[in-house]
């Protein structure tokens, strides 16, 4: 799946582009976590968004 297709589904879900590649992730990971995609479609995207620099707003960084 390539970032143009994510953004695809994205703005057809919501009416609008995201505003982030974060808000990108944080939207797929609500997707899985209501069952409207598989961990393994899951794990693909976010290895994939993660790579192009996303950041979930559920990771934490300790000082």
């Amino acid at each position: 799946m390539s970032i143009f297709e994510l953004i695809t589904i994205f703005e057809t879900d919501r009416n609008q582009p995201p505003e982030s590649i974060n808000a990108l992730l944080d939207f797929y990971q609500q997707k899985y976590i209501t069952g409207e995609i598989d961990i393994i479609a899951y794990r693909k995207i976010y290895y994939y968004l993660h790579r192009q620099g996303a950041v979930s707003s559920h990771e934490f960084e300790f000082a």
